[in-house]
């Protein structure tokens, strides 16, 4: 959280109000700090997206404005996690009840990870790793199409070598320092559209990431060759903007 931008006021009166709902989440000396919040991959449905009687938000809307993180991804149930395809698309949770209906907010930043295999060593230098490729598709089956396809950015870690790991001469940057540049490329955004990319709409994707004659036919071959769908189109494009902004590019390349 300490690489998002600044809240502003209405994001922190939103946060304020869903935390006040859940008995003793709302902290005042956490004002104007993002949340963060890390159930366990043993939580129910209902933990995480809400409920009961009367019904009071989950997990994703606890992290209203921030981020929700899910270790060990695919060690959730199944189920628990479908329940997230709704709101990672339209930003909000419905919950029916017998007696009532309940609708809150969850706007988060989503991040996950997991395992590459069920041992967890595929691709470690010591070759540990025994799993059979059955068993790694298996494992890697725990986490749907669809819910991938909502996941902006998938990145393989590799472990860090032991050389590396114990030397201290690998230059770093600090979370102040990646912030400044995260607080300029949003402050592009909110000047050129005001809004964040994430937020833009299918005409307004058309409007503010235009992309240039190479650009367009190297998308237009990935498209064919990696079948990619409508929602994923769109997530590419919103990415580029926000990967250009960072790098203070006026048109995507």
């Amino acid at each position: 959280p300490g690489i998002l931008p600044s809240m502003t006021e209405a994001e922190a009166l939103e946060s304020a109000a869903v935390q006040s709902l859940s008995h003793g989440s709302f902290n005042i000396n956490h004002w104007k700090r993002r949340p963060f919040r890390s159930p366990h991959h043993t939580a129910s449905g209902i933990a995480l997206v809400g409920g009961g009687s009367p019904p009071r938000p989950g997990e994703i809307s606890l992290a209203m404005n921030g981020v929700l993180f899910l270790d060990e991804l695919a060690e959730f149930d199944r189920k628990v996690l479908e329940v997230l395809r709704e709101p990672l698309e339209s930003g909000k949770i419905t919950i029916s009840r017998a007696a009532r209906q309940a609708e809150f907010p969850a706007q988060f930043q989503l991040i996950a990870a997991m395992n590459p295999c069920p041992c967890g060593y595929l691709g470690h230098p010591n070759g540990k790793c025994h799993c059979t490729p059955d068993q790694i598709n298996r494992y890697r089956a725990r986490i749907s199409g669809p819910l991938l396809d909502r996941i902006d950015m998938h990145f393989e870690v590799p472990a860090v070598p032991q050389g590396e790991l114990m030397s201290h001469k690998t230059p770093s940057e600090t979370t102040s320092v990646i912030r400044q540049r995260v607080e300029y490329a949003r402050q592009q955004q909110l000047i050129r559209q005001g809004k964040a990319n994430n937020r833009l709409t299918v005409n307004q994707i058309e409007q503010f990431c235009a992309l240039d004659t190479a650009s367009e036919h190297l998308l237009y071959q990935a498209i064919n060759r990696l079948s990619l769908s409508a929602r994923a189109y769109h997530r590419i494009l919103k990415l580029a903007r926000t990967i250009a902004d960072m790098a203070g590019i006026a048109k995507i390349n």
